[in-house]
């Protein structure tokens, strides 16, 4: 027997034995493509949902609210497949995870805490200037009048710390400070949820997949039957 007839018996004894054709993977994997992007989805809006109740508890003030919802967020973003955009410097991209965010309620509350604690504990009424921190806080409170700004808000905060540095005898006093507030690197989360899980969503796109390379394998092989039959 010929080369070249070979080849035409091994392709028809593929077509018998290959059960179901090719068209009928292509069509059976658009519904496919569309049920895992639709899935995908869920899971993002559902991985939104539980960052929203973290932000909504660090608005209320509640500590105890907050880490319920922290550790639920952790919980299903560990477990799942979260696709996110995220844009960084201007940038879009791409990311597994809830993409960072802050905690900056808890944040103003900290930082409030740490300048209600230097009050009582580093103003210093020998240096030539007084009491530094009572002469920022006069000025930062008729700003916060002026522009409706709250006891614990990042404009207050950061008026009083600005204050405080424009006096030359308060270096030991700014060490302090900058000692004393926390830093917002604390206050940022960002977690990153794995590539695959094994969740409905996690085994329906290996199952797309499989049929893909499936897909992708029978063409390249009919690609290669097609071309040795040329050159025979």
């Amino acid at each position: 027997m010929k080369v070249g007839e070979k080849i035409k018996e091994f392709v028809r004894k593929r077509k018998w034995r290959v059960k179901i054709k090719t068209w009928v993977l292509i069509i059976m994997l658009l519904p496919l493509l569309f049920l895992d992007a639709t899935l995908l989805r869920l899971d993002h809006v559902r991985m939104a949902e539980f960052r929203d109740n973290v932000l909504t508890a660090d608005m209320e003030e509640d500590d105890e609210k907050l880490a319920a919802a922290l550790t639920e967020l952790k919980e299903f973003v560990f477990s799942n497949i979260v696709v996110n955009v995220v844009e960084e410097n201007g940038v879009q991209r791409v990311t597994f995870g809830t993409g960072p965010f802050y905690l900056e309620h808890k944040y103003l509350r900290d930082a409030t805490k740490a300048l209600e604690e230097a009050e009582n504990t580093i103003v210093d009424d020998k240096n030539p200037y007084g009491n530094i921190y009572g002469l920022a806080g006069e000025k930062c409170r008729a700003l916060a009048y002026q522009n409706g700004w709250s006891w614990n808000s990042a404009e207050y905060i950061n008026c009083m710390v600005t204050e405080i540095q424009k006096y030359p005898a308060a270096e030991d006093l700014q060490d302090k400070l900058v000692a004393t507030l926390p830093s917002t690197e604390l206050y940022r989360r960002n977690y990153a949820s794995p590539i695959w899980a094994p969740t409905l969503t996690g085994f329906m796109i290996l199952i797309t997949l499989i049929i893909i390379v499936v897909i992708l394998i029978r063409f390249l092989i009919f690609i290669i039957l097609r071309l040795s039959l040329l050159f025979v």
